[in-house]
C-alpha cells in the first residue's frame, strides 16, 4: 500500500479540515478499525497501524477538526509493505539529507535550525530525526532517515518564526 503525502492538504484519503469522525469513515476497510483517543478536552486523534507504519489524524485545536496527519516509520528491524511517498521518494528509507536536498531542489525553503525536527514551512511538512532505537546514524549523530513526517496546513509551522 502506498500513502502519498499531499502537503498542505493531507494524505489521501485523509484531508486536513475534515472532522475526526469523517476521517475515521474515510479510512479504507483494509486500514482496520481506528483507535480514537481523546488526549484532552481540545485534543484528540484517530490512529491506525498499516503493516507497522503508524498513521495519526490529529485534531489539536478543538478535538473535532483534523489539523495534521502524522505518519511514523515501522521501527527498528521492521520491514513494511506500506510506503510513505513524497513526490515519489519513500520517506522512511530515503536518507534525510537526500529528502532535504530534493525539497530545496523543488524550490521549497527547508528550516534545519532544529536538526532533529526539520520543517518545510508553508508547504507544510515537518520531519522527526530522533529515536532511542539502534539505527544507522549520520556523522552528526542523527538517524540517517526520518522517523516521522507530519503534514499540516500552510501556517502549521508559523509558530517557529514569531
Amino acid at each position: 500500500m502506498d500513502l502519498v503525502l499531499d502537503p498542505p492538504h493531507g494524505v489521501a484519503p485523509l484531508r486536513l479540515g475534515m472532522t475526526l469522525e469523517e476521517a475515521v469513515a474515510a479510512a479504507p476497510r483494509e486500514w482496520g478499525q481506528a483507535r480514537v483517543l481523546r488526549r484532552s478536552e481540545d485534543d484528540a486523534m484517530a490512529e491506525w497501524t498499516l503493516d507497522h507504519v503508524g498513521v495519526q489524524a490529529l485534531a489539536e485545536e478543538d478535538g473535532v477538526v483534523v489539523t495534521a496527519i502524522e505518519l511514523w516509520w515501522p521501527g527498528e528491524g521492521r520491514v513494511s509493505s506500506t510506503r510513505v511517498l513524497l513526490d515519489g521518494d519513500e520517506v522512511f528509507s530515503t536518507p534525510a539529507q537526500e529528502l532535504i536536498a530534493r525539497a530545496v531542489g523543488r524550490g521549497w525553503r527547508v528550516d534545519t535550525s532544529q536538526p532533529e525536527y526539520p520543517v518545510i514551512p508553508g508547504v507544510s511538512l515537518g520531519f522527526t530525526r530522533q529515536t532511542s532505537q539502534e539505527v544507522e546514524r549520520d556523522a552528526d549523530g542523527l538517524p540517517r532517515c526520518v522517523t516521522s513526517v507530519l503534514v499540516g496546513a500552510k501556517e502549521y509551522y508559523d509558530y517557529r518564526y514569531k
